[in-house]
């Protein structure tokens, strides 16, 4: 059975500093026409900071839709055509204040395929040195260091709910063998 969906008529409805709205129109595989509500986003990165005494640094902000704060791996937005490495690097230094001398790609992620185009690339930084941070202007960040341990612990116990940092943990788990 053909699953594919062709538009057939696109229209935007808000075009913001971040993300782009579109109503479009689809032709479904058995002829019939339906809407599809499309959040175009430039994708984003998110870094596990891993150093040598098997801490990683995890960072907590305020995070307005849901009205709370949340505790994530570093992580920001792409510029458009940016390279997400380089944004990677960008961001480890920007929120945890380090660099590295390893940066692995553990691979991408969409973030909510039923609406949003937005595509996470995770990495895990590892043989790390610590520097200051430097968040951009709009950003209000809290740093903690935690053992690695302890942060699986809290994602297998679903006190980490921010979804990116959920998987880049356990993928990292996997890779790492810990």
């Amino acid at each position: 059975m053909e699953l594919m969906e062709k538009t057939v008529e696109s229209r935007v409805l808000f075009e913001g500093k971040i993300i782009t709205v579109r109503l479009d129109k689809a032709e479904l595989p058995n002829g019939r026409v339906a809407s599809r509500e499309v959040v175009e986003h430039p994708g984003g990165v998110a870094i596990l900071p891993l150093f040598d005494d098997g801490t990683v640094s995890l960072v907590r902000q305020f995070r307005y839709p849901f009205q709370e704060v949340v505790a994530e791996l570093p992580a920001g937005k792409l510029e458009r055509g940016e390279d997400h490495r380089l944004a990677a690097l960008r961001e480890l230094e920007e929120e945890v204040g380090a660099s590295c001398g390893r940066l692995t790609y553990l691979g991408c992620l969409y973030s909510s395929p039923g609406f949003s185009s937005e595509v996470l690339h995770m990495y895990l930084a590892q043989e790390l040195t610590e520097g200051a941070c430097h968040p951009d202007e709009d950003e209000f960040l809290s740093v903690e260091r935690i053992p690695f341990s302890a942060l699986v612990e809290q994602v297998r116990q679903g006190e980490i709910k921010d979804a990116k940092t959920v998987a880049l943990v356990l993928k990292a788990k996997l890779l790492l063998g810990l």
